[in-house]
């Protein structure tokens, strides 16, 4: 029956829009401590039926009031209060993705002892001020690169006595992408390749334009080693910088692993040479089978670059 339930509960169709929880959303059972405080009202008004004690009875149909008392509040702690869903920023497999969730109500009433959660990952625990919005960033992991739906939520509380929990389980559309694991491995050698223009700071060959730090994909008769023979060890070694002529670029290219080498090895290795030459600025470009990406640079670039390395077929 529960899990019919279960199953009834999660095939509610999923959206983006905001969802309110209504009474027909949700559920409330008794918690542990509810049953072992329903057990012992028994067991004392078996004692005062045993020993004719009036005060005994009082004193249980008292404490029993509590029961219908406390599960009006814990359904009223959550019945009204909205959900409206946020973004998720793309993260790398193996970190952690935050889904962001507007919580909001009109009531001028706060609400205590919130717990909210993604099945199968932890808790989230929050107060929603009277007449308010706080916005809760939900832990997922991500195990995976490429598409990551937000799993069935889980709002509950168990506010104020803790002799009934009541729940809700909506449930959103939407996604985060994860990007493959990166695998740092030193950089391809970079190729010249003609370009149109005169731009300073391009690794050309024509005018000497300055120096800059050297990065592992640099060939070694760039180094400036009349500076390094100056600086000695202190400092580290610098590179000559061109303008016009010719422009270095970086192939990233599936076909230069191993042939065996595992798929997504290989896309951790691609994802982590994206990276590293974004970092050192270079002009880069990405193949894989039945994709290119001319090169470029820039965090557009880098973006479409991951979004494919992600969305690659296996």
């Amino acid at each position: 029956m529960f899990t019919a339930l279960r199953s009834w509960r999660w095939r509610q169709p999923a959206g983006t829009n905001p969802i309110v929880l209504t009474r027909d959303r949700v559920y409330i059972l008794p918690t542990g401590a509810g049953v072992l405080f329903a057990v012992a009202l028994v067991l004392m008004l078996l004692g005062a039926i045993n020993y004719n004690l009036a005060l005994g009875h009082a004193l249980v149909f008292l404490l029993a009031g509590l029961g219908p008392v406390g599960m009006v509040h814990v359904y009223r702690n959550l019945a009204g209060i909205s959900i409206t869903p946020g973004r998720a920023e793309p993260v790398f497999a193996g970190e952690t993705a935050h889904f962001f969730l507007h919580l909001g109500q009109e009531r001028q009433e706060a609400r205590f002892g919130l717990e909210i959660s993604a099945r199968g990952n932890p808790y989230v625990r929050c107060e929603l001020p009277a007449a308010g919005q706080i916005s809760v960033a939900l832990p997922v992991a991500a195990r995976r690169r490429g598409w990551l739906a937000l799993p069935v939520l889980n709002l509950a509380s168990r506010y104020p006595l803790g002799f009934f929990r009541a729940w809700s389980t909506p449930r959103f559309a939407i996604e985060c992408l994860v990007y493959p694991r990166p695998l740092m491995l030193p950089l391809p050698p970079a190729s010249p390749a003609p370009i149109s223009g005169t731009r300073h700071g391009d690794g050309g060959q024509e005018d000497f334009a300055g120096l800059r730090l050297r990065q592992p994909a640099d060939s070694p008769r760039h180094i400036a080693w009349k500076a390094a023979a100056r600086d000695g060890a202190e400092k580290p070694l610098l590179v000559k910088q061109f303008s016009g002529g010719a422009q270095n670029e970086l192939w990233l290219d599936w076909r230069l692993l191993p042939d065996e080498m595992d798929t997504e090895t290989r896309l951790s290795v691609l994802t982590g040479w994206v990276l590293a030459a974004d970092a050192a600025g270079s002009r880069y470009g990405l193949s894989l089978p039945g994709v290119e990406i001319a090169p470029a640079e820039g965090t557009a670039h880098r973006q479409r670059c991951l979004e494919n390395l992600a969305l690659a077929s296996p």
